[in-house]
């Protein structure tokens, strides 16, 4: 039975809508589930298939030029989006340097912890009753653990608890400020933290307990082994682009920055001086409820890229293969040249309370600060106060 020309173009018309609607929720939800890089392919196979049926319902393949048209118009369509798609897998399998570390493996008292110890009892053990709650900085829990390991009642403390946890430095501050810490180990706070405390009236008590060394790296297989101060402020000013103006190869230079309030970034701030840090690079993120929101880029190990963090995190918890840490000023970065001050970006970390009520927590600081104290601190792997 010969179907009217009228009837094909109706039939057509129902499909195209019908083949709309389905391939739009499919890349909707596609979107919203993070994966957006792949709804140019969801929309190219939905154009696929519907030129076809086209192309087949008007018998157009009988005519060898428009067949050939269709024939080459896909290809090159299909070369460009998965042209596209094949960047997209090249970036995801850049290696990641996470700030993120499994923190249970430092979780004091629990089987096989790596936090130390000391080779007798401590001096000070607190009673079981108005423990201290302790929070602050990924890369110092490693170190507030073998302190509560030494001082507390013998249990273990999970480090989501509200006695002794990890936040990271800006919500360990908050949790300060808000009095759901009494004391928080961080390696310093941001000029906002501290104006915050300031405009309401909040009294910081900022004891340095040790030293630690504020580091740079790059790939692996990045030529350059060092950079001075200078130059290094050159590219996170944005005034320095490319790797060959500071002795490297001819390649764009990818500076990642960390989070605002984070500890590193409260570092770079401050390493910056006068110079102006540049915006960091950013990301589009699926939101937990849905949503696409905007954050700093994490850290991926390009071969032309850079990044800081600090020493003991890079060194001793992340322990990452495929980056190097670079010399600042032609030395590099260990215990002796922060110990020696001859690294030029060494700073203290802090213990700080703010009005806490509990009556152990100045007992626990100066006990941090006697030797019993700073050798946990030299034998966790920073460096004690002088």
């Amino acid at each position: 039975m010969k179907v009217s020309y009228s009837t094909k173009v109706t039939m057509n018309v129902f499909i195209f809508f019908v083949m709309a609607i389905f391939t739009f929720g499919f890349s909707l939800i596609t979107a919203l589930n993070g994966d957006g890089h792949y709804v140019p392919l969801i929309l190219l196979t939905s154009l696929t298939i519907y030129v076809f049926i086209v192309f087949l319902v008007f018998g157009l393949f009988k005519i060898v030029k428009t067949r050939n048209m269709y024939m080459i118009g896909l290809a090159v369509l299909w070369i460009l989006v998965g042209a596209r798609l094949a960047f997209y897998t090249y970036h995801e399998n850049v290696d990641n340097v996470s700030a993120e570390v499994d923190l249970f493996q430092y979780e004091p008292n629990s089987e096989g912890t790596k936090a130390v110890t000391l080779d007798k009892e401590a001096s000070l053990q607190l009673p079981k009753d108005n423990l201290i709650r302790l929070d602050g900085a990924t890369a110092l829990y490693p170190l507030y653990s073998s302190f509560v390991q030494a001082t507390y009642p013998k249990q273990v403390y999970k480090h989501f608890d509200p006695t002794v946890r990890s936040t990271k430095s800006d919500a360990a501050y908050r949790n300060l400020v808000k009095g759901n810490a009494d004391i928080i180990f961080v390696a310093s706070l941001s000029e906002a933290q501290l104006r915050h405390a300031k405009t309401n009236n909040i009294k910081l008590n900022m004891t340095p307990i040790g030293r630690e060394a504020f580091v740079f790296f790059v790939h692996s297989n990045n030529s350059i082994d060092g950079l001075t101060s200078n130059q290094i402020r050159d590219i996170y000013s944005g005034k320095v682009t490319n790797w060959k103006d500071v002795g490297g190869e001819n390649d764009k230079i990818r500076a990642f920055q960390r989070p605002a309030d984070s500890g590193s970034q409260t570092a770079i701030e401050r390493f910056m001086g006068t110079q102006k840090l540049m915006k960091a690079p950013t990301q589009d993120i699926a939101s937990g409820m849905g949503g696409v929101i905007n954050q700093v880029a994490e850290y991926k190990n390009y071969r032309n890229a850079i990044g800081y963090t600090f020493r003991f995190y890079s060194t001793e918890m992340v322990k990452n293969d495929s980056i190097r840490l670079l010399k600042v000023d032609g030395v590099y970065p260990d215990k002796e040249s922060i110990r020696s001050e001859t690294y030029p970006i060494t700073a203290e970390f802090y213990a700080i309370t703010a009005g806490t009520t509990n009556p152990h927590a100045q007992a626990l600081i100066d006990w941090i600060l006697s030797e019993e104290g700073q050798a946990l601190v030299e034998k966790t792997g920073y460096v004690p106060i002088d």
